[in-house]
């Protein structure tokens, strides 16, 4: 019996997950999800996912309120992801809330506290992010990137660029992008020395990328530096729209 409870439950998760999130049958899959009697944390971290992913993070709510198990760390993330999306009165409510209860040995998990710093990020409480962000003992290339996100969308460009000075960790594409829409915004000397600098180190593998060479072709053209943002458009194998635009709006 427990054999096969076990096997119906994973058979459920992989239809839930695999089939009826991805064709976006959000009412077979919410149907299909009660009828499970003892429902894991790892079971309602896929629904949430699925929901936030279908854009329907305020059901994640609605769902994560009828929970009776205590959330582990990496339900919490995806509800921390899920009050970040939402981002409103209720989302803030219940994100600072599981926050303030968080166990002690989560705190230290990256992906819980990185999260978490994302969403105060997004409410506005930058306070509270940077509080976060000092106590981790173990900070990876991600957690920085929440944070220098975190002062781009909150307008505090120059903190982005303080910080963004003090990794010493290999950069991602998405650092790459961050920053260089940090040193757009700026526009001042610092930012046009830093951000020239660091598009003279990117790997070739990044230029690639169409969010990052999009990022540095707004960067050079908010400089002036019409160019070399021309010479990042004429090397992009696969233009999208986006590319385009950044040409056409820096021209």
């Amino acid at each position: 019996m427990l054999s096969n409870f076990l096997s119906n439950t994973f058979k459920i998760q992989a239809i839930i997950n695999k089939t009826l999130m991805k064709s976006k049958d959000i009412d077979n899959a919410m149907h299909l999800f009660s009828s499970i009697t003892n429902k894991s944390n790892y079971m309602y971290t896929v629904m949430f996912k699925g929901l936030i992913t279908n854009n329907m993070a305020e059901k994640v709510l609605d769902l994560f309120d009828e929970m009776k198990i205590e959330p582990d760390q990496f339900t919490l993330s995806t509800l921390f992801n899920a009050c970040a999306v939402l981002n409103n009165n209720r989302a803030m409510k219940i994100g600072k809330e599981l926050l303030a209860k968080i166990p002690e040995n989560y705190r230290n998990d990256n992906i819980t506290s990185t999260s978490a710093i994302d969403m105060l990020m997004k409410f506005g409480d930058v306070e509270s992010a940077e509080r976060i962000f000092r106590s981790m003992k173990t900070k990876n290339i991600i957690t920085y990137g929440a944070m220098v996100k975190g002062y781009v969308g909150n307008e505090m460009f120059e903190k982005a660029l303080d910080l963004f000075e003090q990794i010493h960790l290999s950069l991602t594409n998405a650092i790459y992008a961050i920053v260089f829409n940090a040193c757009a915004k700026l526009c001042n000397d610092r930012a046009m020395k830093i951000g020239k600098k660091l598009l003279a180190k990117m790997p070739e593998n990044y230029r690639n990328d169409n969010i990052t060479s999009n990022s540095a072709i707004d960067m050079l053209m908010k400089f002036g530096d019409v160019e070399s943002a021309e010479r990042i458009f004429r090397s992009i194998k696969a233009k999208d729209i986006i590319t385009y635009g950044a040409m056409v709006k820096g021209n």
